[in-house]
């Protein structure tokens, strides 16, 4: 699991993911016929075939923070989040400040409850009410700490039973199983791309334009989804499970699966006795919708790992939904010639 571990380790929230491209570029070195840079930042990796023209997409970006104000007498900062986070899971966290000497660790402080009033200890704190301490003198913050700033969760990576956790598996964990098929396929006709995708927590936006740059016909997001199967969690509400194989989605908020692609993938699964479940997501949305919407449109679909704890610094996938993910894009990838899109 060290690349993964690299992955999810390395820092970047959107608009700032050279870190993610760097590991990409190493580890797609000899396995592709060629790799570049558009100028939004999406990194393209390039497997020639004859066709069908397929996109296979992973967001690089984490939701973080940019440093947007410097308190000019005690030096604590305050942040302005990009992406998606519950404040809940924000308190008490360590983050590294990436300033332009180093990196800085800091701590996500609130207000102790000793000092609360009563009804406001029942308040849930919001984004713009915490504050980041990185225990130096003010002029020594103002010194080495600049308003934009990237500030990001600082958390190590860990196996943890049959699991593994960390920061940013969303969508780091994508990224993985991208590269790891990318590395598994043997014969194809296709014509693949891998990208990595820039600024998919604020908008989607890697995946568009990379998509309208290569027009292709089928799109795959990797993504995570929620692994809602915890405590006092109703059998309705769980979304997929962890460890009961990779999912195929059938709709998110940003994208219905192509009927045919969904199928294939299904049939694939059960021949190749790879572990599959189904998902429908109720709220969120992955690069599919980007993709989907590109020049005259494409058909697209997502595989999902199930993810605990999602949008948090303790992120849990398990592994055997991993290597389905791996092992049933990598198949998909050989054959997906076979599919007629035709509705």
């Amino acid at each position: 699991m060290e690349l993964l571990r690299k992955l999810s380790e390395a820092s970047g929230i959107p608009g700032h993911e050279e870190e993610i491209r760097t590991i990409i570029r190493e580890a797609l070195s000899g396995v592709v016929d060629g790799i570049e840079t558009d100028l939004l930042g999406n990194v393209i990796a390039h497997k020639v075939g004859e066709g069908p023209k397929v996109v296979v997409a992973a967001h690089m970006d984490e939701i973080g923070f940019l440093v947007s104000y410097i308190d000019e007498k005690t030096g604590f900062l305050r942040i302005e989040p990009l992406g998606g986070f519950d404040p809940r899971t924000l308190i008490a966290q360590r983050v590294r400040v990436h300033t332009k000497s180093g990196v800085l660790i800091g701590a996500i402080g609130v207000k102790p409850v000793h000092i609360l009033p009563e009804e406001e200890r029942k308040k849930i704190p919001q984004v713009k009410e915490l504050f980041v301490d990185v225990g130096l003198p003010a002029e020594k913050v103002k010194e080495l700490v600049s308003i934009g700033d990237m500030v990001t969760l600082h958390q190590e990576f860990v196996e943890m039973g049959e699991l593994v956790s960390g920061k940013s598996l969303d969508d780091r964990v994508g990224v993985y199983v991208g590269i790891e098929a990318l590395r598994k396929v043997q014969a194809h006709r296709a014509d693949i791309y891998f990208v990595g995708t820039v600024q998919e927590e604020v908008g989607l936006r890697g995946a568009r334009t990379s998509a309208f740059a290569i027009a292709p016909e089928i799109g795959v997001a990797l993504d995570v989804t929620i692994a809602c199967d915890i405590p006092d969690t109703k059998p309705q509400e769980k979304v997929t499970e962890a460890g009961k194989g990779v999912a195929i989605k059938l709709k998110d908020s940003a994208s219905i699966s192509h009927p045919k692609l969904v199928q294939f993938l299904v049939e694939l699964a059960e021949e190749r006795g790879i572990p599959y479940q189904l998902e429908i997501l109720p709220r969120g949305g992955t690069d599919a919708g980007g993709i989907q919407l590109a020049r005259e449109g494409a058909a697209v679909v997502t595989l999902s790992i199930p993810t605990r704890y999602v949008h948090t610094a303790v992120e849990a996938a398990h592994k055997r939904d991993i290597q389905a993910a791996v092992d049933l894009l990598a198949a998909f990838l050989e054959r997906c010639h076979e599919v007629d899109l035709k509705l």
